[in-house]
């Protein structure tokens, strides 16, 4: 085995802890709210490391129903994250937000796993779960951005069309930037991890391009597909009245 690809120990993993309890010890001197930094922090290390034992028993039991059933999970979790930093959260916000990333990143997945990777079988979860992990995720906190700025607007009086334009346009910033500084100020993810693993940079590049491109247009279509959807909400008389 290459000695890039080698096992990382949980006791090596404590060392990136140093730089992580840097920022929480800003949190703390700054009197900000720390302890949702650690909070998730410790979650996040108790998902991965369960989701990793979870895959490996995926990979090794490839089912149809499986896989689609755990894509459903991604979706309706991160269609209840999503609407996360609104102030004033209703049910509509969970329901347009799950449809969106289902809408914009179902559509995304398959093009990408049917029609440019051309996976075999359809439900290979080595590509269909990560590249699906990726898709919702990047759809979610697109969302998230959009939801965020739409409510900022909308106590600022201004009319739908300019608070829909704002929000999507703030939402699209974060893939906006990645895309102009990729190569240049950064190896993305996709490609990083590909290089590292001994595959051809090349190789690794148009992989890069398939990820960036299908960020792209998942997160663009979910913040547009949300906005659309809270417009007709607004225009039940229900909602409007005080």
């Amino acid at each position: 085995m290459p000695e890039a690809t080698q096992s990382i120990s949980y006791f090596d993993l404590i060392y990136i802890l140093i730089p992580v309890c840097i920022v929480i010890y800003i949190y703390f001197k700054w009197q900000l709210e720390y302890s949702i930094v650690i909070y998730a922090h410790v979650r996040m290390f108790i998902q991965l490391i369960a989701i990793g034992y979870c895959l490996k028993y995926i990979f090794n039991n490839n089912h149809p129903a499986i896989i689609l059933l755990i894509l459903t999970v991604m979706i309706i979790i991160a269609g209840y994250i999503a609407p996360r930093p609104l102030k004033k959260k209703q049910s509509f916000h969970y329901l347009f937000s799950t449809i969106a990333i289902f809408l914009s990143g179902s559509t995304t997945l398959y093009i990408v796993t049917q029609h440019v990777i051309h996976i075999n079988p359809w439900y290979n979860p080595n590509f269909l779960i990560p590249l699906g992990g990726m898709v919702f995720a990047n759809c979610m906190n697109s969302i998230s951005l959009a939801a965020e700025r739409f409510e900022n607007e909308n106590e600022n009086g201004l009319s739908f069309e300019k608070q829909r334009n704002i929000a999507f346009s703030a939402s699209l910033i974060p893939i906006t930037n990645s895309l102009l500084a990729a190569g240049l100020v950064s190896l993305p993810g996709t490609m990083t991890g590909m290089i590292l693993s001994g595959i051809s940079p090349i190789i690794a590049v148009k992989y890069q391009i398939m990820v960036m491109c299908m960020i792209f247009s998942s997160t663009g279509i979910s913040s547009a597909l949300y906005l659309t959807l809270i417009r007709t909400k607004q225009r039940t008389p229900s909602i409007l009245s005080p």
